[in-house]
């Protein structure tokens, strides 16, 4: 049934946290309903506004960080490919500063 994507480690470590953020999400949300807030986004946005686009923003990091991953390992001098935790971390770090302050 899943033969058709590449699960490694990262990518299904990757999806995991994004259903526990959801499930996370949905329980705060119950819990403490949002309001609507404006931060260096250029809208006014909810906690599940700011999810989304912190979500989307983390897949397009990890999309760029595999597209470059080969140009870096030359101008970097590596004999292999960066690794994939890099631009796993670097989305997570987004997607928190994107939660925090947007």
């Amino acid at each position: 049934m899943f033969e058709w994507m590449a699960w490694t480690t990262p990518v299904a470590i990757f999806f995991s946290c994004i259903v526990l953020m959801l499930v996370g999400m949905t329980v705060w949300e119950l819990k403490s309903p949002t309001t609507l807030r404006r931060g260096f986004l250029p809208l006014e946005t909810t906690r599940g506004d700011r999810l989304f686009i912190g979500l989307l923003s983390a897949a397009y990091v990890n999309l760029i960080f595999v597209g470059i991953s080969g140009k870096l390992a030359g101008w970097l001098g590596l004999e292999a490919d960066p690794s994939i935790w890099i631009s796993f971390l670097l989305s997570l770090v987004l997607l928190a500063w994107i939660m925090r302050k947007g």
